[in-house]
């Protein structure tokens, strides 16, 4: 292929093309030594959710660039997929912290060693909860609570802007009021997990599981942010 004849759309198609080709290299890789050496199957199974993260928002921007029958209609269900799917990633990485802590909230089993730890609250939570607060059940369970609520926002509004969208019934206030929506519960969602994660820093530093925290909050503060701007 010469790229030297090919249009600023056309190369743009050929380079998404690559780097999909690329996530799923390594995606493939990952998902096989996992596979191969699935020896904690608790673990790994959120683990494996988590890498396929990578190739499912790869996939969806690549049908994006794509102009061809049915392209747009795919697209839509593939970003609703995505937008859904990036809840459960979310979801999973606080069950895997979990795992790693040997914290159950269903049972209320907090080990004896982690109870009473400060946790430092920054503004503007500060408006609706002490600075510093003891680690408890009630605390850990309200920062479950913060993470969920994205977990379970996230596809509502997802489903609510794409019906009404095939309705014809989106106008841009309505828009611009789901971004607010969920930019504030994602917002909130990634606070909780960076105080949760700074809370049991030491004990999560073994298990390094900091790369992966910082790919979920890139790729989802990057792709919402890219789209905000965009439209």
């Amino acid at each position: 292929m010469d790229l030297s004849t090919l249009n600023p759309e056309q190369l743009t198609v050929v380079g998404s093309g690559f780097c999909v080709m690329l996530t799923m290299h390594y995606t493939m890789q990952l998902l096989s030594q996992h596979l191969f050496y699935w020896k904690n199957p608790k673990e790994q199974k959120a683990i494996v959710i988590i890498i396929l993260m990578a190739p499912l928002y790869a996939v969806d921007s690549f049908v994006g660039l794509l102009d061809i029958k049915g392209s747009k209609e795919f697209f839509m269900f593939l970003d609703s997929v995505k937008e859904c799917y990036e809840a459960l990633v979310i979801a999973k990485f606080l069950a895997l912290m979990y795992s790693y802590l040997n914290i159950s909230m269903s049972k209320n089993v907090i080990p004896d060693e982690i109870k009473g730890r400060e946790i430092h609250h920054s503004f503007p939570i500060t408006l609706f909860q002490p600075r510093t607060v003891r680690l408890d059940h009630r605390h850990l369970l309200l920062l479950k609570h913060w993470t969920w609520q994205f977990v379970i926002i996230r596809p509502v509004c997802s489903v609510l802007m794409i019906t009404l969208q095939l309705l014809g019934m989106y106008p841009s206030w309505l828009r611009w009021t789901f971004t607010i929506i969920l930019n504030l519960s994602v917002s909130l969602a990634m606070y909780s997990l960076v105080v949760f994660y700074h809370v049991f820093a030491k004990e999560l530093k073994p298990h390094n599981p900091l790369a992966k925290f910082m790919c979920i909050k890139g790729i989802v503060f990057f792709s919402f942010w890219q789209v905000t701007l965009l439209i």
